[in-house]
């Protein structure tokens, strides 16, 4: 009867070791799964950082060359492209930029596996192809210090941060959200060549100030002007900086002048602006003076004085 008594708790203890055995077992395994896991993970980021900052052109750092789906020819980027087929170099019909969201074809900078289609990472080696990534722009781009950004009112990529810029649909652009409340609206004021070096605005990769008309320029085209004494917009003539200072030592120079003996006892009506009248012989031409001897006329001075208010008025 005692050991009768005694064989559940042997088998309960029995159970008992083998559940310990078995979680042992379970956490073994778990453990295990977990290095796989650790060891593939760091496998996968050492995969996607290869050759990070390594590849590209002076324009992009990148890990992936482009086909033009204009000319089919490999470039590493659009603009490589611009320059190789748009210069004075190539004939004038065969001039051509690359329409960059119809690019459809990438090939990695890696194992040179063009890719069936666009994606970031490259199908053949698993490498990231550009750190910053734009489907729609087809952009690529392993450099992130620019903070770049897709906008979607100008439908193309940015520099800047999309927190530092907004896109005015007046103007056809992203400006500075210094300049939300306080630049002067103009049409399309990004969508033209630069007044100076006629390269197109819009998709430049130079600075791009805003002059106060409202017009643009590029940034470094702006102080060649100011160097060369150029003060006012190409475009429209308005001053570009404030001359008020400028005016004022023209005004105090000018007072400086002496006013010539002839003219000390003019005196101006309020009503009147005064016109002095030079001497009639220097002021006549020859064929005031032929028709006045032919005719036996005389011309008074209120006609020679309101032809020069005419010539003033419009000259």
């Amino acid at each position: 009867m005692s050991l009768g008594a005694d064989e559940p708790e042997e088998i309960n203890a029995n159970h008992k070791k083998s559940a310990i055995a078995s979680s042992c077992s379970q956490q073994s395994n778990i453990s295990s799964l977990l290095a796989e896991t650790r060891d593939d993970n760091v496998n996968t980021t050492e995969r996607l950082n290869q050759g990070f900052m390594q590849y590209g052109c002076s324009h992009y750092r990148r890990r992936c060359q482009i086909r033009a789906p204009c000319c089919n020819e490999i470039f590493d980027c659009r603009h490589c492209h611009n320059e190789a087929k748009n210069n004075i170099n190539i004939e004038g019909k065969l001039r051509h930029d690359l329409p960059r969201h119809e690019v459809q074809q990438v090939i990695c900078s890696l194992c040179g596996t063009e890719q069936k289609q666009v994606g970031q990472v490259c199908v053949n080696c698993g490498v990231c192809m550009g750190k910053y990534f734009c489907k729609t722009c087809k952009f690529y781009d392993d450099d992130t210090s620019r903070s770049q950004y897709h906008c979607n009112g100008c439908g193309i990529c940015r520099i800047g941060g999309h927190e530092s810029f907004f896109h005015c649909y007046k103007c056809g652009c992203c400006y500075s959200v210094h300049l939300k409340n306080s630049h002067p609206r103009v049409e399309g004021a990004m969508h033209h060549d630069c007044p100076v070096c006629f390269e197109y605005l819009f998709e430049s990769r130079k600075d791009i100030t805003v002059m106060p008309c409202g017009h643009t320029i590029h940034m470094n085209c702006l102080k060649e002007m100011r160097q060369h004494l150029q003060y006012a917009c190409p475009l429209c003539s308005k001053s570009v900086y404030d001359m008020s200072k400028v005016w004022e030592k023209l005004d105090m120079e000018i007072a400086a002048i002496p006013m010539p003996e002839s003219y000390h006892d003019k005196k101006v009506n309020e009503e009147e602006t005064f016109i002095p009248r030079p001497n009639r012989v220097q002021d006549e031409s020859p064929l005031m003076r032929r028709n006045s001897t032919s005719t036996g006329a005389t011309i008074s001075p209120a006609a020679t004085e309101s032809k020069q208010q005419a010539f003033l008025l419009t000259r």
